[in-house]
């Protein structure tokens, strides 16, 4: 592999990047959740290089990401209530996992030989051209090595994936910070990761949600149950800080690093992954332990990307 490329969210950089992915080469792009690490979903050998990049492992299925509601079609059945749900929130941070079309076409590597697809039309423009240029799916993980810390900025995926894959467009922060929401609709309409898009944004639309999940037998991606994890352990809900721990602070208070000094849930989710990567620099041998985040809203999604941080390795 050559030196990784940093391309210009622009016009030029887009028609590079197309014409890596063309080549089954990956390019990273941003999403408003974080950055994915795209590949075309239709080719085994891409897909491949992206797990064998991410260092993934094969049964963790892939999301495939669309820029539109015609080519969402062509993968999966939508019935009556994805089509709401993607009324409301595509585009947007929310991925569906429908069942998947028999001529979709996509790598059985997607759906780790599932019969189900996991679909996402993002809201970001940048991600939305690259897509459309492209002309068909891509997957796209996070662009992290797995398990590790998601990345919010062109910078992380560098520190990460530097001369593993081809690209990374370069589009700036992302605005989100936190993965998307999943929801599974086969039989129930069940949460499999809380995301960007609140549960209770969803409850108002699909009525009271049933949790589902497994993370011995994943049907998504973020069901494993050490995810999102820096090198430094991770101690959750510190009302206290001990003398050899790094205090990631929430509203008010004494800390080293803040997720939202005003108490934002908003904001918080923004800078998590950002900032647990910047207490994890600043640990140097001490424990990260983290303030009580409230369980709603975007506190959902923040307390369960930092269970999986804080879980046994």
């Amino acid at each position: 592999m050559h030196a990784t490329q940093i391309l210009p969210p622009d016009a030029d950089g887009l028609h590079r990047a197309v014409a890596l992915l063309r080549g089954d080469q990956l390019v990273a792009f941003p999403t408003e959740t974080v950055y994915g690490l795209g590949g075309d979903a239709r080719s085994d050998l891409a897909v491949a290089r992206i797990y064998d990049a991410k260092g993934r492992p094969r049964f963790n299925p892939l999301i495939a990401h669309v820029s539109d509601m015609d080519m969402a079609r062509r993968l999966a059945v939508f019935d009556d209530r994805a089509e709401a749900l993607a009324a409301r929130f595509w585009p947007g941070p929310l991925t569906l996992v429908l069942p998947q079309r028999p001529d979709a076409g996509l790598s059985p590597y997607v759906t780790a030989e599932l019969p189900t697809v996991a679909i996402r039309l993002p809201a970001h423009p940048v991600a939305r051209a690259l897509i459309a240029a492209f002309g068909g799916p891509l997957a796209a993980p996070s662009a992290n090595p797995s398990g590790g810390v998601s990345p919010t900025r062109a910078d992380h995926v560098m520190a990460g994936l530097s001369g593993r894959i081809a690209a990374v467009i370069d589009g700036g922060p992302c605005a989100v910070g936190v993965e998307s929401t999943i929801l599974g609709l086969l039989a129930r309409t069940e949460l499999l990761r809380p995301g960007g898009v609140t549960v209770e944004e969803i409850e108002a639309l699909t009525g009271p949600l049933v949790s589902g999940g497994d993370a011995a037998r994943p049907t998504a991606p973020g069901q494993l149950a050490s995810h999102y994890a820096p090198n430094a352990p991770v101690r959750l809900d510190a009302i206290t800080v001990r003398a050899d721990e790094l205090r990631i602070g929430f509203g008010a208070g004494d800390c080293e690093v803040n997720l939202s000094p005003q108490g934002d849930l908003v904001e918080a989710a923004a800078n998590l992954f950002h900032l647990l990567r910047s207490a994890d620099a600043l640990a140097q041998g001490r424990t990260i332990a983290i303030a009580p985040i409230p369980d709603t809203g975007l506190g959902r999604a923040i307390n369960d990307r930092l269970r999986r941080a804080a879980a046994p390795r």
